[in-house]
């Protein structure tokens, strides 16, 4: 029998919740109401339409810098091999774009490629294509999503690794444009002896494409 004294190790136990208070979150601003309802089955027409004036007055240049945020968050962070960080590897990747005379978007997913690098490791590819398709083109998209695949194609002496696994996306109208980004602009920027930019270089590019609108 279960000694009731010491309840078994697997068994976690929770302090008592305490209830939250009942108030409402405060409004962005005095002149803002507050939609009838709390549950979306009894909103109405003039409801939908709160929402939707208020809320781009509240998220109005909010994406673009909460990106450099998730960015600059890495900054300090120590490297574990390469000679450097994740930081240090979005800044000279969108450097060389910039150097390479690339477009401002091009520049832009060079410097966020791997921005969910640290949070999303094994999916940091799909973090980044998700966070940036309504703003980008199809295939910056796609090379976003995919560009994990096509870096094993560098991994030479990687075990386990099967460095032809692009080659399932032969004749994709995007896989140049994906072995390019992943050739001059990705496996070879970690460089720590490359001057980049500082990232007051790139933070107007970042807000210009999250002021886009944008597509469904």
């Amino acid at each position: 029998m279960p000694d009731q004294n010491h309840p078994p190790r697997n068994r976690v136990t929770l302090a008592p919740a305490k209830p939250l208070p009942h108030a409402r979150t405060p409004l962005g601003d005095p002149a803002w109401r507050y939609v009838g309802a709390p549950d979306l089955e009894h909103l109405g027409a003039a409801d939908w339409a709160i929402l939707e004036r208020q809320r781009g007055l509240v998220y109005r240049g909010r994406a673009a810098r909460d990106a450099l945020a998730l960015l600059e968050m890495q900054k300090d962070d120590p490297s574990y091999g390469y000679h450097t960080n994740m930081y240090r590897h979005g800044l000279e990747a969108a450097t060389r774009a910039w150097r390479a005379g690339a477009d401002e978007e091009f520049i832009v997913v060079c410097l966020l490629h791997d921005i969910g690098y640290a949070i999303a490791n094994p999916t940091h590819g799909e973090f980044a294509a998700a966070l940036l398709r309504p703003y980008i083109s199809e295939a910056h998209t796609w090379m976003l999503r995919q560009h994990q695949i096509f870096q094993k194609f560098h991994c030479h002496d990687l075990p386990g690794n099967d460095r032809m696994a692009r080659e399932q996306f032969r004749g994709h109208p995007a896989f140049e444009l994906t072995a390019h980004f992943v050739a001059h602009y990705d496996q070879n920027a970690t460089d720590a002896g490359y001057e980049t930019l500082p990232i007051q270089a790139f933070v107007p590019l970042v807000h210009r494409l999250f002021e886009r609108t944008p597509r469904p």
